[in-house]
């Protein structure tokens, strides 16, 4: 089976043109799944990178608007995904990012904070429009929780590697929990936190495919790199993880 790897880039950061550029350089270097990060102010899942991406991107003027400009010249091209916080959704509607979504052929969400309880109250409209809301796993939570997130998950599960924050690296033996999963959902399960090129044949163990976010915005904000370095980089980065995950 060929394992998957879902890619985050910060939109808008360093540039526009640079995320479009970048998400086509990601999709011809084998990643199946790119989430484009929506940049918020507090973004209490992710580690200091992703956290400074952010910042720069919100610095440099970005507006919502602009991720449904960009998005609508990446969907074309490969499988695209929003990763949010929940405070935009609320303030603008679900139903708002739901009717923009699919005019801009982007597929689902991605909302860390989005407890499973609530997310609940939004889902059978999200389906009903076509897309997916993506459901978290975390190696916390009890067996019979599992069962219920996951009895309706779409898409893939997205399998927290650790309780923490993003990018920090610590790992656990995740084993015995998606053995748990997959007793109760065929929807295959991504593991996400902590993956690079040194963690990815690891942690891609026993899962359908990784998430990978830390380890290219790491590349993004290497001031050192021209714009056209940056995505060389970022595409070999991809490219290596893809094969050491399927190797």
């Amino acid at each position: 089976m060929n394992k998957k790897l879902v890619a985050y880039i910060t939109t808008g950061f360093p540039s526009l043109d640079f995320t479009v550029d970048a998400s086509l350089a990601l999709a011809d270097a084998g990643v199946d799944t790119l989430e484009l990060g929506m940049p918020f102010s507090d973004p209490v899942s992710d580690g200091p990178v992703i956290e400074a991406a952010n910042l720069k991107a919100l610095q440099n003027g970005f507006k919502l608007e602009q991720l449904f400009e960009v998005s609508a010249k990446i969907a074309p091209h490969i499988d695209t995904l929003w990763m949010g916080y929940f405070n935009p959704f609320y303030h603008k509607g679900m139903e708002f990012f739901t009717n923009q979504a699919k005019e801009c052929g982007v597929n689902g969400f991605i909302i860390p904070d989005l407890p499973f309880e609530e997310a609940k109250l939004y889902k059978p409209n999200i389906q009903k429009a076509g897309l997916n809301l993506i459901d978290f796993i975390a190696p916390t939570d009890s067996k019979e929780r599992i069962s219920q997130i996951v009895t309706n998950a779409q898409k893939f599960i997205y399998l927290v590697a650790y309780a923490g924050i993003t990018g920090a690296g610590k790992s656990e033996d995740l084993q015995s929990i998606v053995s748990e999963i997959k007793e109760y959902s065929k929807t295959p399960v991504y593991v996400g936190f902590g993956v690079d090129q040194n963690t990815a044949k690891e942690k891609s163990k026993g899962v359908d495919g990784v998430i990978v976010g830390s380890a290219f915005v790491k590349v993004l904000l290497d001031e050192h790199l021209t714009d056209t370095q940056k995505i060389v980089k970022i595409s070999n980065i991809a490219k290596e993880i893809k094969d050491k995950i399927n190797s």
